[in-house]
């Protein structure tokens, strides 16, 4: 497990904070695009307002590269099936069947001294001998059943009917597994496209066989299906596929597509200044940066690559500066600094894989500006939040090639974005933030659209896509958020403000057990909040610091007096070094106990500096006027620290006494509370307590100002109700 010493080094290290920035630029420029598109994106519709740009080198105006790859796939489908038209087919096929019939008469001959031109089927079937041996031939079994034709008849009919649809050609497919009507068949080098139904398939040839042995021979069903079935045994298809062949012959024809429409000559002007651009200009503005991207030499792409770093450096300094001057506490913290890039280069990706679509739609409102502005301003604040919407839209339009347009749109979006959860009170805000998202959205596409004359179609589908983002942005940003807070071990305002619900199991626990301190620990919450507005603190944090700075009471509450409901003090009797132990011991205890319900650190920090390294000063009194002042060491009645570091833990250490103090008054008055308010502050800053927190003498003068209203306010004198004194002395009668 790593020690609180290495994260502390790695926090502040840095040589880890450069590298972060220097692996930040580098992803970002690797993401750039190419060739020239690094000059101002050009809109149709539009004007050229800069001077007449003259092609420097003759080149191809290509086409979109929709439209290239729509004639490529229309060109491939164009390709027919190629099917190879095998010559010897038809002799291997009278071959086999020739072989066979040898073969059969032989096996007739040894077992019958009988010629095969007078031996019969009836002949045959007589013979339970060559009955046996004929079944050794599984293929033609069936012939055992014909009767009243000789052998001869039989081959000649089937050798007949085979030579009948080889005139015609046997394709090895079938017509229903053919694309379209249309095939290409391949006889050596030439090649010619004729009609599937040109060709016999399988199922058809061997219909024209049995069709042609029903005319021919006979029509006996017996003979009719022998003799098909011993055609279709040797019948090999003449014109067979061939996929290799097609798939070639689909590859050239893409490859045929020409990629150009026109070509641009050296010294031809592309486009005058003034001109409005057009959809044909547009693309030769396109095809000249990529021709010129093609042709730059090493050192020219070595500068546009240093121009692409010096560009985001330039970007993200602005950024870096804002917060080094302003934003001290994030810029010496290397997770925070982490957490910035991981956001910037989450929105630069979305840039980056949407400028890869090549599709013909407002895609770039799909670059989700809005979650950058939302993430940081609910982790941050709605400055910095500001400053990012900027940056981040910045890059993003120079990933799409310096689009002014496209920055300023995700400007506008994202920083109404960041206004929408600058003051976050719960998740449902995010309803709030898709309308103003659509709306930045909406105002900008009008608003440039009527600049550059687009059709009102134009601009409902401009933003039917803006409504997209602004519905996807804050949903995950929401959910996003909760993975920033448990990977960085961030407190957003979300956190707090579930903890100050009154169920959370803390403070039901600080309510039952001690009531007092309970009252107590609200009452603090109410005046810091109010305070910490005056100051410029955060009143969220102060409050719910307020709500758990004492829940280590709850361990042993009857220690406090606020708690002591039966008047019984169990200090009365009881050395003061150990009461003050006890008093003292409750800081420890919180802290163990807010770690074992993993409150976050920001929170846990109020619990040891409410009392920073002050003393019990009731107990070190005591422990003096009983065993003299040079017999007690006012160390051992001091509370372990540290003292406050921010306006918010000091705000509840000067509510804390002061509270404590004015509630112990009997007859609080508007003077004497503002003396006691005084006197306590004053203690804490002579005893330096204050001294590392960034709070200002004006900051306290606007503090205690604050105090005296509300607890003024709480301890206001009421008029008594008549015989109000008699209830309070009244004993309840005992029942008989």
């Amino acid at each position: 497990m790593i020690s609180d010493k290495t994260k502390n080094k790695i926090k502040e290290s840095r040589r880890l904070k450069l590298l972060i920035a220097v692996i930040t630029v580098g992803l970002i420029v690797l993401m750039f695009p190419k060739g020239e598109s690094l000059e101002s994106e050009v809109t149709v519709g539009t004007v050229w307002i800069q001077e007449d740009l003259i092609a420097q080198f003759t080149f191809e105006v290509l086409k979109p590269n929709e439209e290239y790859l729509r004639e490529q796939v229309n060109a491939a489908a164009e390709v027919k099936p190629i099917f190879v038209y095998d010559k010897n087919a038809s002799d291997k096929a009278f071959d086999s069947l020739k072989n066979y019939r040898a073969d059969l008469f032989d096996l007739i001959d040894d077992n019958e001294s009988i010629t095969q031109e007078v031996y019969t089927f009836n002949n045959f079937l007589s013979n339970k001998s060559l009955e046996t041996l004929w079944a050794i031939r599984k293929d033609e079994f069936k012939l055992l059943k014909i009767y009243n034709r000789t052998l001869a008849d039989i081959f000649n009919a089937a050798k007949n009917a085979l030579n009948r649809v080889y005139k015609r050609g046997v394709l090895n497919v079938r017509y229903d597994d053919i694309e379209g009507d249309t095939i290409a068949v391949r006889e050596g080098k030439f090649e010619r496209e004729f009609s599937k139904s040109r060709y016999w398939d399988t199922e058809a040839a061997s219909k024209e066989i049995e069709r042609y042995v029903k005319n021919v021979l006979s029509t006996n069903p017996d003979i009719v299906n022998a003799v098909t079935e011993l055609a279709n045994n040797f019948l090999l298809p003449s014109i067979n596929y061939s996929e290799a062949f097609t798939i070639e012959a689909k590859k050239s024809a893409r490859e045929k597509v020409s990629r150009n429409t026109d070509i641009v000559n050296e010294n031809e002007l592309i486009v005058a200044k003034h001109n409005r651009i057009s959809n044909e200009i547009k693309r030769k503005i396109d095809s000249y940066r990529e021709a010129r991207g093609e042709i730059t030499s090493y050192w020219t792409k070595f500068a546009q690559a240093l121009g692409k770093v010096m560009h985001i450096i330039l970007i993200l300094s602005l950024l870096s500066i804002y917060i080094y001057f302003f934003r001290k506490h994030i810029f010496y913290d290397n997770y925070k600094i982490l957490l910035l890039a991981i956001v910037i280069l989450l929105i630069s990706f979305f840039a980056f894989l949407v400028e890869q679509l090549n599709v013909d739609s407002p895609v770039q409102f799909l670059v989700l500006v809005p979650v950058a502005s939302i993430l940081i301003t609910i982790i941050f604040d709605s400055r910095i939040g500001f400053y990012t919407t900027v940056i981040v839209a910045l890059i993003a339009g120079g990933l799409r090639g310096n689009d002014y347009v496209f920055s300023v749109m995700h400007i506008i979006a994202g920083a109404l974005a960041a206004f929408t959860v600058r003051d976050i009170k719960n998740r449902n805000q995010i309803f709030r933030s898709f309308i103003f998202i659509l709306i930045g959205y909406w105002l900008s596409i009008i608003a440039f659209g009527l600049e550059r004359f687009a059709s009102p179609i134009q601009l409902l589908i401009d933003g039917a896509f803006a409504a997209s983002n602004a519905f996807i942005s804050p949903v995950l940003a929401f959910g996003l958020i909760i993975f920033f807070e448990q990977a960085f071990k961030i407190t957003t305002d979300l956190t707090l403000l579930e903890l100050t619900d009154f169920n959370n199991p803390l403070l039901k626990e600080l309510a039952r057990k001690a009531p007092g301190t309970f009252t107590h620990s609200m009452t603090i919450g109410s005046m810091v909040e109010s305070a910490a507005e005056e100051i410029n603190a955060n009143p969220l944090l102060a409050r719910v610091g307020a709500y758990y700075h004492d829940i280590g009471k709850s361990l042993d509450p009857e220690t406090f007096v606020e708690n002591q409901m039966n008047n019984v003090n169990i200090h009365k009797n009881m050395k003061p070094g150990k009461s003050a132990e006890l008093i003292i011991d409750h800081v420890n205890q919180g802290i163990e106990l807010a770690k074992e319900y993993k409150l976050p650190q920001e929170v846990v920090d109020f619990i040891p500096m409410h009392h920073g390294t002050m003393v019990v000063s009731y107990f070190l009194q005591k422990a003096q006027e009983e065993l003299g002042e040079e017999n007690v060491n006012p160390d051992d009645y001091r509370y372990p620290g540290p003292r406050p570091n921010t306006k918010e833990t000091a705000l509840v250490m000067l509510a804390d006494a002061c509270e404590s103090t004015v509630r112990s008054m009997n007859d609080p008055d508007t003077q004497k509370v503002e003396n006691v308010i005084n006197k306590l502050v004053k203690q804490r800053i002579e005893d330096r307590q204050l001294d590392e927190s960034p709070m200002t003498f004006k900051d306290i003068s606007k503090i205690k100002e604050s105090f005296l209203k509300i607890l003024i306010g709480q301890h206001h004198k009421r008029i008594r109700y008549p015989k109000q004194d008699e209830m309070e002395n009244e004993t309840p009668k005992k029942e008989d």
